[in-house]
């Protein structure tokens, strides 16, 4: 029989509590592939150090792990990325598994999360029905993404109108590290009238940047931000991974790259 390996791929954190999201990801995977040895994998080097050395848990990146697998003679690989976007984390991820090919007869990878107009629409009605909450006219959802330089971090700005497509008009997407900023997000809020927001990442985990640059204390925190400009806010630490949908739906993508 051959042997077979189930790798998800995450970017990772290093906070406890954000953890959950991850493992219920890898366990909904695990759950539909109960015939492939699992794998976990993190492709961010500087949480994969962190872990190291503050507690002693070691994870190997996609590469350390394909490198143990062809050399255990397995046979067929599925990998399946975590990542929200077709962006640099994924494509790190694509970049270690290229060299196995010659080594390991058969590699298949999932998409990200959001990849194809599908894709959006399923994430939109998940993420809007674990908020469900009839908003006032003066009321409003604000999602924090992560942002990036990649030309992917376009996706926001999809999921926004998808958003907008669905019906919920009263819904913001911003990002950390991209465009559109959290200055045009208030921009937009004020010519709108409204008074109270709803935060919530738009991130797999609520880990690093959902604990401090949404929620944190720090005045520089979209949480302080947006109170100093006048909002009312109340703030939803969950990450998309703890969503029982979001992690049926890298199954999903599971399954697609397995029948290519």
């Amino acid at each position: 029989m051959s042997k077979k390996a189930l790798m998800i791929v995450s970017f990772g954190t290093s906070f406890d509590e954000a953890m959950p999201a991850i493992v219920n990801i890898e366990e909904t995977c695990r759950k539909a592939f109960p015939d492939y040895d699992f794998y976990r994998a993190f492709t961010s080097g500087m949480i994969i150090r962190k872990l190291k050395k503050t507690k002693n848990i070691v994870i190997d990146n996609p590469q350390e792990v394909m490198e143990k697998l062809a050399a255990q003679g397995y046979e067929e690989v599925l990998c399946q990325p975590t990542h929200i976007i077709n962006g640099m984390e994924y494509e790190k991820m694509m970049g270690m598994l290229a060299p196995y090919k010659d080594r390991i007869p058969v590699i298949r990878a999932g998409k990200p999360l959001l990849t194809e107009e599908e894709d959006y629409r399923k994430a939109c009605q998940i993420v809007m029905q674990e908020l469900s909450r009839p908003l006032h006219k003066d009321e409003a959802f604000v999602l924090m993404g992560h942002g990036t330089e990649h030309y992917a971090n376009s996706a926001y700005c999809q999921f926004e109108n998808m958003l907008r497509d669905l019906g919920y008009e009263n819904t913001y997407v911003g990002t950390v590290e991209g465009f559109p900023g959290l200055d045009y997000v208030i921009r937009r809020m004020k010519i709108r009238g409204i008074r109270k927001v709803y935060l919530m990442p738009l991130m797999i985990v609520a880990g690093d940047h959902a604990r401090n640059d949404l929620a944190g204390a720090e005045a520089d925190s979209w949480d302080s931000l947006l109170q100093a400009e006048g909002f009312e806010t109340e703030v939803f630490l969950k990450g998309m991974g703890e969503m029982d949908g979001i992690a049926q739906l890298f199954v999903e993508h599971l399954k697609a790259a397995k029948q290519v």
